[in-house]
């Protein structure tokens, strides 16, 4: 039997959330996917704080790094700091392509750096992946 998944999906454009919740349910709809949409709603999240008190606990987390408020290195940093949640895996998904990105994100523990595909079909091939890996093939804690 599957046990269901639960992925955090931290992005602010909302058209982005959409394209990551349907590309998830339609390949793996046994994944419950939450999105918030800012650093701070993801740490209130990952630390089920109010309004988040009642919050599933996530087995991956998707984060974008240009995030309104709190940016997502500064969430990623957080997250390897609590030991509550440090252990869960991190895929940055972002449209940022710089190298001081990538570098700061894996120096910070991201799991995987994943620049956001700009044409339709390649975003699809990239969640097709995603979904492969993290959601079928690797053990989550």
């Amino acid at each position: 039997m599957t046990r269901t998944l639960h992925l955090l999906l931290v992005e602010d454009n909302p058209g982005d959330v959409d394209m990551v919740r349907d590309a998830i349910h339609e390949r793996a709809p046994h994944v419950g996917v939450t999105a918030v949409h800012d650093g701070p709603d993801a740490v209130a999240y990952l630390s089920r704080t109010p309004p988040y008190e009642r919050a599933v606990r996530p087995d991956l987390v998707l984060l974008d790094l240009n995030l309104p408020r709190l940016g997502g290195l500064e969430v990623l940093r957080w997250i390897r700091q609590d030991p509550g949640v440090r252990h869960l895996p991190v895929i940055v998904l972002t449209s940022s392509e710089a190298s001081g990105d990538i570098l700061d994100s894996y120096r910070l523990g991201a799991n995987c750096y994943l620049a956001k595909p700009l044409d339709l079909q390649s975003f699809e091939r990239a969640m097709d992946m995603v979904t492969r890996f993290w959601l079928e093939l690797v053990r989550l804690p």
